[in-house]
């Protein structure tokens, strides 16, 4: 419970930190477009109020979370375009109130779920720890688009871990969302953090490496940036491979971001 309080207190933080660009910016602002394409500024925050909304109804109530999954299969290339479409659509003011009650709810429905839970979602089922950990790792990633977007340079933090985390723990789902065969072996990767200290994974003596800024490896692994902008070696030619393909998201492979495209 303790790492779940952890992650529940920077999930509140990175959400608060990207309040703190968006709330300020008059609502003509917010039909900017971001890198992501056909996204404006208020696709993106829409998108992470609605992910937070379902990711609540997962851990609060299981069938109609289900019932939401079936009426989605259908259209599962559209359907979260179409959430965000509709709740761009939204005054600002009203958007920006109905984001912090769904993200307070998510905090306090997964902070009582009962220990041991595991809530459906439209991968496999997850922990508390994992849901918030993907939180994290999203609400970061879609606050990069606005970043690029507005111009502004955002310090890293040590809330880059759970994200680099889940960069490192979804290297298999690369591959299988290409429809390709992943390594049988670990990999070893070690990141610098923002405050110098190294953070790791995998066995020491692993062939296949990766190195590099955290910041860096969290860009990739959300495809925020192409490699070739990126200072992250590699060693073993499975390695290089993986970081062609990395993707820490659920759902579709991405398009990603150009090289050179914010250099």
């Amino acid at each position: 419970m303790a790492d779940l309080e952890a992650l529940l207190n920077d999930f509140t933080t990175e959400c608060a930190d990207l309040e703190a660009l968006v709330a300020p910016l008059p609502p003509q602002a917010w039909t900017r477009d971001t890198p992501a394409k056909g996204w404006t500024i208020a696709h993106q925050i829409a998108h992470l109020t609605w992910t937070d909304e379902v990711a609540t109804l997962a851990a609060t109530d299981a069938t109609r979370f289900t019932t939401l999954l079936t009426e989605a299969a259908p259209k599962a290339l559209t359907f979260v375009d179409e959430a965000a479409a509709e709740g761009a659509r939204t005054p600002v003011p009203d958007l920006l109130q109905r984001w912090r009650r769904g993200r307070t709810a998510l905090v306090a429905a997964l902070r009582t779920a009962p220990a041991g839970t595991k809530l459906p979602w439209f991968g496999p089922p997850m922990s508390p720890p994992s849901m918030i950990t993907a939180r994290i790792m999203e609400t970061w990633a879609h606050g990069q688009d606005i970043a690029d977007t507005l111009g502004v340079h955002r310090t890293p933090t040590a809330r880059l871990r759970p994200i680099a985390h889940i960069g490192v723990r979804t290297r298999n789902f690369a591959y299988s969302v290409r429809g390709l065969e992943a390594p049988t072996a670990e990999f070893r990767v070690e990141l610098e953090a923002p405050d110098g200290e190294t953070w790791s994974w995998g066995p020491e003596d692993a062939a296949q490496r990766v190195t590099g800024p955290a910041l860096d490896f969290c860009l990739l692994v959300t495809q925020r940036r192409h490699r070739a902008d990126l200072a992250l070696e590699t060693k073993g030619e499975d390695a290089t491979t993986w970081l062609e393909i990395a993707q820490a998201f659920a759902g579709p492979t991405g398009t990603g971001r150009a090289a050179g495209q914010f250099t």
